[in-house]
């Protein structure tokens, strides 16, 4: 009985085993093998995608099969991926699903042409292939391009705006140019971001208003309100305004939203208010005058003002004071080169826009002058002279001539002495023994035949150069102190004794002789002071004087100097050529010496005579080149050139053979950048004391 019935359960039993079993192969084989994609389609021609960790290149082909589109897929496709579907659904539809999942694993489609690209999302940034700004309809996923115009706001400040809201391989680009959106990113992230710029791209009630100020100082009223400004909380409810100060009008412009101006005209009405105490202290630092320059012009203009100025002027609302109520005092301090000034509002303000307008960057002007001076000399001297002394031993009879010529030692009688210092040129005479005459030992010298040719040329020139500030005199000065004699006189030494003698007096004693001198220049000077006018001429008040030594001058007391002074005003445009001046002096003397009635008989009377001839000219020439230095970068430009010049000159030397010196021991100038950028000057920039400067 029992067996029967186990059979029987067993036999019922065995269907619902082999099911398991084979839900569990299936179950297992599913696990351990990649999954197929699969998808049923309908009679109207829907299908239906479901995927699990199926490859993404099962996914490719089984979209084409559906689609019919043809697909280029990369070499770095790869990975899994599981679709799920509940419902049928389109070609195009199943498209857009696609595009989804490539966007979520980092792909993009790509289309080029007939085929459909599948690379990476950096690679399809940069392909020419993706859309730009087409009117066709895209998928929310496919990757395009579109150039968005501002109108309104500026395109570069919506940038930082919009880039947190784009995907990381989004592109954002501004062009100021035509202030545009250059924007790279998924068709439905582009849509939403054009929405965004269009709702902030529109038109602001911003405005810019101008508030004349009657007693506040515009420049510390601006820097108070825009300390308010910067309030976060009003640039979070974009009633932030920006302000300006007009130190010219004494005015306040406000630019921004009608709300904010509207607060800050309010404070602006409750901080223009006059002061109670009659007048203010501020300091003024200077960029380029000196403040003691400018300490008297400024006293001037106060006094002034205070003639001018309304009685109740310095005390608001108060009447009476007069003048003096608006008295303001001035002082410098050099050693910050800054004015100190006390005035009320109202004067301060017109002293500051004085200083303001005086405390400019002047031009300079580089001055150059060349002194040339050429000189031609010529000497002629012919002349003989005869001495012979007759008798015999002891008793002597002399005669003949004696000339002195221009020329050193034209003398017979030196000759007699000497007869080899009787002078220059060409010299011929005759010997006849010695002669004694009061205690002197004479050559006797029959005649000296005398002629000399002289010629001297100098080619002298000069090129000073000074650079000043405009309309300030300068001087530059290449000269010898050569000392003068002024005065001498003699006194009586200590320890003199003085005796009297009937009536006669005698002293006794040393004395010291003394003398007194005067030291003066001798050399060039040329002083000089440019005042630039408008345009590009500049006037020039100039004193040039060049002066040198003569040689002894008989007669002269002391030494002789040769002297050539100018003193002018000339208008010379910038970086022309101008002759201030020139000197042409020729000078020819004769001098013929002879024995009257003898010098004067033909032919014969060249033995009587001496004749010399002396001729000089010079040719002296002054020339200005003046040129403004408007600029760092033009005065840099000729300090380098003449720098340059000199190292140039330098080099030429070191290149010499002859001089002992070794030539690495030879003077020679840095190069420019090396000088600029020597230790030195770094360490005295290092330790320059920094100051601030107001504006």
């Amino acid at each position: 009985m029992v067996l029967p019935r186990m059979n029987a359960i067993l036999l019922r039993l065995f269907p619902l085993a082999l099911c398991g079993a084979l839900f569990a192969a299936a179950v297992q084989a599913q696990t351990n093998s990649p999954a197929a994609p699969a998808h049923a389609a309908t009679a109207d021609g829907r299908h239906t995608l479901n995927l699990k960790d199926a490859d993404i290149q099962a996914l490719i082909a089984t979209v084409s099969e559906i689609t019919g589109k043809n697909f280029i897929v990369g070499p770095n496709v790869q990975g899994k991926v599981t679709v799920v579907s509940a419902r049928p659904m389109k070609p195009d539809e199943i498209y857009d699903v696609f595009l989804s999942v490539l966007r979520v694993h980092g792909y993009a489609a790509v289309p080029s042409g007939s085929m459909v690209k599948i690379v990476p999302d950096a690679i399809a940034q940069t392909d020419a292939a993706s859309a730009v700004n087409g009117n066709q309809q895209h998928a929310a996923d496919e990757l395009v391009t579109e150039i968005v115009p501002v109108k309104h706001v500026s395109a570069a400040e919506l940038v930082p705006i919009l880039r947190p809201l784009m995907a990381q391989s989004g592109q954002l680009i501004a062009h100021a140019s035509s202030n545009s959106l250059v924007i790279s990113d998924r068709a439905g992230n582009v849509e939403r971001l054009k929405t965004i710029v269009s709702r902030i791209d529109t038109v602001s009630d911003a405005q810019v208003e101008m508030i004349p100020l009657t007693h506040a100082n515009a420049a510390e009223l601006a820097r108070t309100l825009t300390a308010l400004s910067d309030d976060k909380a009003a640039q979070a409810n974009g009633e932030a305004v920006r302000v300006f100060a007009d130190t010219r009008t004494n005015s306040i412009l406000l630019a921004g939203a009608k709300n904010g101006r509207l607060k800050m005209r309010a404070l602006i009405a409750h901080l223009d208010t006059p002061v109670n105490g009659g007048g203010d202290t501020q300091v003024i630092y200077l960029h380029y005058a000196r403040a003691k320059d400018l300490v008297p012009i400024l006293q001037g203009v106060a006094t002034t003002l205070s003639g001018m100025a309304p009685p109740n002027a310095g005390k608001g609302g108060e009447g009476g004071g007069g003048a003096s109520a608006s008295t303001a005092t001035i002082q410098a301090h050099e050693e910050t080169n800054s004015l100190v000034v006390s005035a009320p509002p109202a004067v301060f303000r017109s002293l500051a826009n004085v200083v303001r307008e005086l405390d400019i960057r002047r031009n300079q002007v580089l001055i150059e002058a060349v002194i040339a001076e050429v000189a031609d000399q010529t000497a002629s001297e012919l002349g003989v002279q005869w001495q012979m002394p007759l008798g015999k031993q002891g008793q002597h009879v002399i005669g003949g001539t004696n000339f002195t010529g221009p020329s050193r030692g034209n003398n017979i009688f030196n000759a007699a002495q000497n007869p080899l210092g009787v002078g220059n040129g060409f010299n011929l005479g005759y010997i006849d023994g010695t002669v004694s005459i009061g205690g002197h030992e004479l050559f006797q010298i029959g005649a000296l035949l005398t002629a000399l040719r002289g010629d001297g040329k100098s080619n002298i020139l000069s090129t000073p150069s000074v650079l000043t500030l405009d309309n300030q005199e300068a001087e530059i000065k290449v000269a010898k102190e050569v000392p003068f004699l002024t005065g001498q006189y003699t006194t009586g030494a200590l320890g003199a004794t003085t005796t009297t003698n009937g009536g006669a007096t005698t002293t006794t004693g040393i004395t010291n002789p003394f003398q007194t001198i005067e030291r003066k220049d001798v050399g060039l000077v040329l002083k000089v002071k440019p005042m630039i006018n408008v345009g590009d001429s500049v006037r020039l008040d100039i004193h040039q004087e060049v002066s040198s030594l003569l040689p002894p001058v008989a007669g002269a007391v002391d030494l002789v100097t040769n002297k050539r002074e100018l003193t002018t005003s000339v208008l010379v445009q910038d970086g022309a050529l101008l002759v201030l001046g020139g000197l042409i002096d020729t000078q020819q003397k004769d001098n013929v010496q002879k024995v009257p009635a003898l010098g004067d008989i033909p032919l014969l009377g060249n033995l009587f005579r001496y004749r010399s001839n002396d001729r000089s000219k010079t040719d002296l020439m002054v020339f200005l080149h003046p040129k403004i230095l408007r600029d760092a970068a033009t005065e840099a430009a000729v300090s380098s050139e003449k720098y340059n010049y000199m190292r140039t000159e330098q080099l030429q030397m070191r290149q010499s053979d002859w001089p002992i010196t070794p030539r690495e021991q030879r003077p020679m100038l840095p190069e420019v950048h090396d000088f600029l950028a020597s230790p030195a000057l770094d360490a005295s920039a290092a330790h320059k004391p920094a100051t601030t400067r107001k504006p």
